[in-house]
């Protein structure tokens, strides 16, 4: 639906005053202190000073919500809005102007929680002057919103032209291409709440009302979804800026509406319409190439559902070739997602690197990454573990290594439910463990790398629910196959006959959960935790940072680490940058040459200095 599906509105004549026995109604009388305006599908008569033009067709395309917003003097009432939002379709019969004094006559209706009025006469009166009321985050209560989702209530002041005079932190850009948003909050960078606290309902519940009441969402004030070109994209103060979270943006100045965004299909919530254009500040600059400590560099990769061929939307995938296809939909989307996992591997320049989210078949999704980088880098640097397929699911992991660097000890091993019960295959995808060998002393590290189950899925089936203490689905299930691993491990599956064993890999559990504590437990050294701290970070969901990937070291191999990193390439970057060319996109806003947007997860390095 479009704001035009609203009804009423534009094209009515802009010349003819509204009859004199008409007495204007305040706008605050039409807001109400209520969600819904009190005065609901009644004819009124309004004034107020125009704070913001989003006419359509007035010659500004860069601000089009078929209307504009009008403001008066506010009344004693804390309680009621003193703006409205003017509905005037895509022909408005009067060109308004900000700061213009208008005379409105139209029918009140709410539209997606909206208060609007839909004009039938628009009379300019003369000029005004309305300043934007400062507004300070968190906000002081929450409401929730008709998805059940918890937001900041900002009903007082919906309608008016608002001033945010704090400084906001970038949280989040999943829809910034689709809707043109930016996800802002107040008080820095949002973490996960079990990325920091032990699992607890209570507070969980808690941490989610204070993170909401923190929270607007910066839109660009345009009522079509995947607009181009893509508003805040490269809105900094630097030359050759490009956005990521963690960014930061000051003194936001605009109208307040209550919207899902372009058309019916976004977060119902509250938007700020910016009247002039927000500069953001680069306070996550992208990272080059990382330097890291180390004579073996080993790195953990999620390489975002890596496909050696092209998703027809058959269900032809997976080793009984019957799982739907992920990945690339076309040969030019293959090619671009590959250069950009070669630029980043190259960077990365690991002597072994654990892969997540491969297709699962044969070899050739292995054998395309090492041709394609061997082909940048030199014949033979690179190798790949053959393991064949590994369970039954479309996706599994891998290893790529330098031969010259390192050797293969032995076959790979594979943890499932065969091995241990408690590691459910249907949910998980199984462990994949390999043994190297430095070549230079032949020292030995065994590297296990992992693909727990995600969050997104529930596992109600297995009697394993969302206990609502921040964990989300599935704990239980992740948890189990942590015991399992912990116990794996400590019979040498590879028969290493070498203590010095590293698990790797998306283990879709943030710091403080109950697979990493078990994990913990069992003797294990969460590296990040011990080198970055608690504001480690590999994924951004729901506008909250947070570790699903990790890297833990076993006791007598966590004396050798050198140092471990997160090298931020993708999680912060917007979606818009990555090798998809959906919904008309500019198909120049994607650079093979560099590794940002790879993937949706950032890559871990994990620097050695082993000892035979």
């Amino acid at each position: 639906m479009s704001l035009a599906s609203c009804g009423g509105g534009g094209g009515g004549n802009g010349n003819a005053p509204a009859p004199n026995n008409l007495v204007a109604t305040p706008i605050y009388e039409v807001q109400g202190s209520g969600a819904e305006s009190p005065l609901n599908g009644q004819a009124v008569v309004v004034e107020g000073v125009v704070t913001g033009d989003f006419q359509d067709g007035d010659g500004d395309d860069t601000r089009n919500l078929g209307g504009f917003y009008i403001q008066n003097l506010p009344d004693a009432d804390f309680a009621t809005s003193d703006g409205v939002f003017i509905f005037d379709d895509a022909n408005p019969a009067v060109d308004v102007n900000e700061g213009d004094s208008v005379r409105v006559e139209g029918v009140v209706n709410e539209f997606f929680g909206e208060t609007q009025i839909s004009a039938s006469s628009v009379t300019v009166n003369g000029v005004g002057g309305i300043l934007p009321a400062p507004i300070n985050l968190p906000a002081l209560a929450t409401t929730t919103n008709n998805d059940g989702d918890i937001i900041a209530d900002l009903e007082r002041y919906e309608g008016m032209l608002i001033r945010f005079p704090q400084t906001l932190t970038v949280s989040a850009l999943h829809e910034l291409e689709r809707m043109g948003e930016v996800l802002l909050t107040q008080g820095g960078r949002p973490y996960q709440f079990t990325n920091r606290n032990a699992p607890d309902v209570a507070g969980y519940d808690a941490y989610r009302e204070a993170v909401a009441a923190r929270r607007i969402l910066l839109d660009d004030g345009l009522r079509v979804a995947n607009a181009t070109p893509i508003r805040y994209l490269t809105a900094g103060a630097a030359p050759g800026y490009s956005i990521r979270v963690g960014d930061q943006v000051t003194d936001v100045t605009g109208v307040l509406r209550y919207s899902r965004g372009s058309g019916s299909n976004g977060t119902e919530t509250y938007r700020l319409m910016p009247t002039s254009g927000p500069l953001f500040t680069s306070i996550n600059p992208r990272p080059g190439a990382p330097g890291i400590g180390g004579a073996l560099r080993v790195a953990s990769f999620n390489v975002l559902n890596f496909f050696s061929g092209i998703d027809s939307g058959q269900p032809v995938c997976g080793p009984t070739t019957n799982a739907n296809c992920r990945g690339a939909d076309s040969a030019a989307e293959l090619t671009r997602q590959l250069g950009k996992i070669v630029t980043a591997l190259d960077m990365l320049d690991a002597h072994v690197v654990g892969l997540i989210e491969l297709e699962n078949n044969a070899s050739e999704s292995l054998q395309q990454i090492v041709d394609a980088l061997n082909t940048r880098v030199g014949a033979g640097t690179y190798a790949y573990v053959d393991t064949g397929t590994i369970g039954n699911d479309a996706i599994k992991t891998g290893f790529v290594y330098k031969p010259v660097s390192v050797s293969l000890v032995g076959a790979a091993a594979i943890l499932d439910s065969t091995v241990d019960s408690r590691f459910d295959d249907t949910r998980n995808r199984p462990a994949l463990a390999q043994t190297f060998a430095q070549n230079s002393d032949n020292a030995r590290v065994t590297i296990i790398v992992n693909h727990l189950k995600s969050k997104g899925s529930d596992c109600d089936a297995a009697g394993d629910p969302n206990l609502g203490d921040g964990q989300g689905n599935c704990n239980r299930t992740r948890s189990s196959a942590a015991a399992a691993m912990a116990g794996w491990v400590a019979a040498d599956p590879t028969l290493s006959g070498d203590p010095d064993f590293l698990i790797i890999g998306d283990l879709n559990a943030y710091m403080l959960e109950d697979p990493i504590t078990t994990l913990r437990t069992a003797g294990f050294t969460n590296l990040t935790e011990a080198t970055i701290g608690p504001d480690t970070y590999s994924f951004v969901f729901d506008g909250q940072s947070g570790a699903l990937d990790h890297a833990l070291a076993s006791a007598s191999l966590a004396p050798q680490v050198a140092e471990a990193l997160e090298w931020h390439i993708n999680a912060d970057e917007p979606p818009v940058l990555d090798y998809n060319l959906e919904s008309g996109r500019d198909p120049d806003l994607f650079d093979s040459g560099t590794p940002y947007r790879a993937s949706d997860h950032d890559p871990l390095i994990i620097g050695l200095d082993l000892t035979p």
